[in-house]
């Protein structure tokens, strides 16, 4: 590779572990896990995804998306089932690839995926109530009567009003900072997150302010926590899996696929799909093996990495490793970071992830396109992930039938 893309490479994969940092440490927070092992998710996986994935674009880690599943099946099932579950999901996933599902999976109609994409957005603004009330969360494995709960419960024990003040500080530093950096005319990137982040952690730790912060982070990568495999309990956990797997392959194809159409790839040279669904597959695999948890590819940061002008693989392979260098050198600097600030990054990254151009384009397109995003958006809100895209795809499949028999008819 000659050196000028392995330069381009760095900077880029630098640029995406920063704004990846935030990220990993709120998703792996809001599963119910905890901030450790969303930082090992995305070391390991982001690591293991590049090298043998299939995409020159992808990133890859812990997502919103993931979060949503696994709370249901933490809550019903415990957090130490997580590692075997990730790794039965990961080799599920790795079949797939090995059947070659990927060109039938990345055939999902696009109203789907929009509305799969609105009702992901919700869900994540939706899991950061807690936090930014400064309030335990509410019992319960479904996003609504969670999120409703918790504000009752807010509203009753009392708001934590300085929490809530960082959360707005947080979103206001991650809009507006965009704007004030264009007007220096500097041809450097940062991160509106990172600087949204330490000047947060500055103002709560100068200020003394009452808030929670995200705890310690270990200087280490975590080992294998599944205990011994129990066969009753795998059986039990094959629905779940399966959905884990689903989800993973879903998203890591979408993901690849909107890299591929902002980097404006020919199309011979898109990414191959079987080939992202093995290194997906394995990358679950490993980060399970280690204290994570089940990976996907993320859209987010898979966006910002063709924005920062990443010319391959290796750019998501840098990104891993700086993630690395700050579990191993600056844990305790990340540990002071407070939840108020990852709550307020994660609910402006729902808002970047809705893409409001590209639905309102979807709504406009035609009737049918419209019924079938708002009916994905709103189950996948109100009941989960999977059962979103399974309703979408059968309504899309329906309308397509009907508008064929009515043309028909009509002949």
């Amino acid at each position: 590779m000659p050196n000028k893309n392995l330069i381009r490479d760095a900077v880029a994969g630098v640029t995406v572990a920063i704004v990846a940092l935030p990220l990993a440490l709120g998703f792996g927070i809001t599963s119910g896990m905890s901030a450790a092992a969303g930082l090992t998710t995305a070391i390991i996986a982001g690591f293991i995804a590049a090298l043998l994935g299939g995409s020159r674009f992808q990133v890859s880690g812990p997502t919103g998306a993931m979060t949503v599943v696994l709370i249901p099946i933490i809550h019903s099932y415990g957090i130490q089932v997580i590692p075997l579950l990730g790794l039965m999901a990961g080799l599920m996933v790795v079949v797939l690839a090995l059947i070659k599902a990927g060109p039938f999976i990345n055939r999902i109609p696009w109203p789907v995926v929009e509305g799969f994409t609105v009702g992901i957005a919700a869900v994540i603004a939706l899991q950061q109530i807690p936090l930014a009330l400064g309030v335990a969360k509410h019992a319960g494995d479904r996003s609504i009567p969670i999120a409703l709960g918790t504000i009752n419960d807010a509203l009753k024990s009392g708001i934590q009003w300085q929490t809530l003040a960082l959360v707005v500080l947080t979103l206001l530093i991650k809009f507006i900072f965009p704007q004030i950096w264009k007007k220096t005319h500097f041809t450097f990137h940062i991160p509106a997150s990172a600087v949204a982040i330490v000047v947060v952690t500055l103002v709560l730790h100068v200020f003394s302010i009452k808030s929670a912060t995200i705890g310690v982070i270990p200087r280490s990568i975590g080992t294998w926590n599944g205990g011994l495999l129990d066969f009753g309990l795998i059986q039990r956990l094959l629905l779940p899996a399966a959905m884990i797997a689903a989800l993973c392959a879903i998203e890591s194809l979408l993901s690849a696929r909107v890299a591929d159409s902002m980097a404006h790839v020919a199309k011979d040279e898109h990414f191959n799909s079987n080939k992202e669904l093995f290194g997906q597959g394995a990358a679950t695999v490993v980060a399970s093996l280690f204290g994570g948890m089940p990976a996907t590819g993320a859209i987010a940061r898979t966006s910002v990495n063709v924005r920062a002008h990443a010319q391959s693989k290796y750019a998501s392979v840098f990104h891993a490793i700086v993630l690395l260098f700050v579990a191993l050198l600056a844990a305790p600097l990340v540990s002071a970071i407070p939840s108020a600030a990852i709550a307020g990054v994660l609910i402006g990254t729902s808002y970047r992830i809705l893409n409001p151009a590209s639905i309102v384009e979807s709504l406009r397109t035609t009737k049918r396109d419209a019924i079938v995003l708002i009916i994905t958006a709103v189950s996948t809100l109100a009941i989960d992930l999977i059962w979103g895209i399974g309703i979408g795809i059968a309504l899309f499949l329906a309308l397509n039938y009907r508008k064929r028999n009515l043309k028909n008819a009509s002949i």
